[in-house]
C-alpha cells in the first residue's frame, strides 16, 4: 500500500491527537478525528479545530465524530487516547483493519504496542514519540507549545518502506516525522523525560522549565532519570545517562521551540478529575524494576505522591 496521502484517523482527539490532526488536516490530508468527550468533538465538527500558540492562532477545518464505526477507510490510525483505553478503543476500531492500515501508538509509557497487537495483529501495528507538547485550552481549542521532532519506526527494529512512507507523507503536510531504526530505544528517550518531569508536574502544579529552576526538584528529575536507565540496561536497552540528561534539558528549554512552557498531561488529568496514566509511565518501570531487582525509591516516591492526589477522587485499585 502507498502512503503517500493517507486517509488518517486519530482516536483520542485531546491535546495531542487534536494537535497532530490539526496540522496534518491543515496540511491537505484526510483526517478523522475520533473522541468520546461530546461537547469538544461537536464544536470540532461546527466549527473546525483552533490552533493557538506555536504557529499561530487558526481555526481548521477538520472531520470530527464521537462513534469510530461511523468512519468506513484509514490508511494510518494514531492511537492517542489513554493508554488504559487501548484494547476497548482498537476492538472499536477493529473494522478499519481490513486490508493493510498500520497503527501508530504515540502514547506515554510501555506496553501501549503490545495491547494494540493483541486486537490487531503484531504485523499492522508500530510505535510513535513525539517531542511536542500540547494542551486542551477549552472545547474545540488546543495550544501548540513547540514545534520539535516526531518519530516513527517498527517495533522489530530496522527502517521499513511503510515507515519512511509514512514519515514522508507526514512531514510534507506539515508534521515534521523521521523514521527510526531503533524505535524501543527512542521509546525509552522520551519516556525518560515523561518520568522525570510529568509527576513532578502533576503534584506541583508547576512548569517544564519552572521545576528544573528549583534545585531541589532539579535533583529529584535527576535520580529518577538516572534510575530509569539502570531499568532500560537491565532490559537490554543502552542508555547514555549524559544524553539523556541533553535530551531532558533541550525538553524544557523554553527558547528554540522547546515544550519549557507546558505542564505535564497528568497534570491535566488530576485538574479535570480523571485517572492518569502513571500505572503506565511510571509503572511500567517500577514493574520492570522489580523484575531485575533494580532500586527505583524516587519513581517509587513519584507513584505513590500521584496515588494520593488521584485518591482524593478515584476509588484506589
Amino acid at each position: 500500500m502507498a502512503f503517500e496521502n493517507p486517509k488518517v484517523v486519530v482516536i483520542g482527539a485531546g491535546a495531542m491527537g487534536g494537535l497532530f490532526g490539526g496540522l496534518l488536516a491543515e496540511g491537505g490530508l484526510d483526517v478523522t478525528l475520533v473522541d468520546t468527550w461530546g461537547e469538544h468533538i461537536s464544536t470540532i465538527a461546527s466549527k473546525g479545530l483552533r490552533i493557538v500558540g506555536v504557529g499561530g492562532n487558526r481555526a481548521i477545518p477538520i472531520k470530527a465524530t464521537g462513534d469510530v464505526g461511523t468512519v468506513k477507510a484509514a490508511d494510518v490510525v494514531l492511537f492517542q487516547c489513554k493508554s488504559f483505553a487501548n484494547e476497548s478503543a482498537a476492538k472499536a476500531a477493529k473494522h478499519l483493519f481490513t486490508g493493510q492500515p498500520v497503527a501508530i501508538s504515540f502514547q506515554n509509557g510501555l506496553g501501549n504496542e503490545e495491547a494494540l497487537s493483541k486486537v490487531l495483529g503484531a504485523e499492522s501495528v508500530m510505535g510513535g514519540l513525539t517531542a511536542q507538547a500540547g494542551l486542551v485550552e477549552a472545547p474545540g481549542v488546543v495550544r501548540n507549545f513547540g514545534d520539535l521532532p516526531t518519530t516513527i519506526g517498527e517495533m522489530a527494529g530496522g527502517v521499513s518502506a511503510r515507515a519512511t512512507s509514512i514519515a514522508d507523507a507526514f512531514t510534507r503536510h506539515g508534521l515534521p516525522t523521521k523514521a527510526s531504526a531503533d524505535i524501543k530505544r527512542d521509546k525509552w528517550k522520551k519516556l525518560l523525560g515523561n518520568v522525570a518531569l510529568g509527576a513532578i508536574s502533576a503534584v506541583t502544579d508547576l512548569r517544564s522549565f519552572e521545576i528544573m529552576r528549583v534545585a531541589e526538584l532539579q535533583e529529584i528529575v535527576f535520580r529518577s532519570v538516572d534510575e530509569a536507565a539502570a531499568v532500560a540496561k537491565a532490559e537490554g536497552i543502552a542508555l547514555d545517562v549524559t544524553e539523556a540528561r541533553e535530551v531532558l534539558m533541550k525538553l524544557v528549554d523554553t527558547s528554540g521551540g522547546g515544550t519549557g512552557n507546558s505542564k505535564s498531561s497528568m497534570r491535566e488529568d488530576i485538574i479535570r478529575r480523571r485517572r492518569t496514566e502513571i500505572d503506565t509511565i511510571h509503572g511500567s518501570v517500577q514493574r520492570l524494576a522489580r523484575k531485575h531487582g533494580v532500586a527505583t525509591p524516587t519513581i517509587d516516591t513519584m507513584i505513590a505522591l500521584v496515588k494520593g492526589l488521584q485518591s482524593t477522587y478515584l476509588q484506589q485499585s
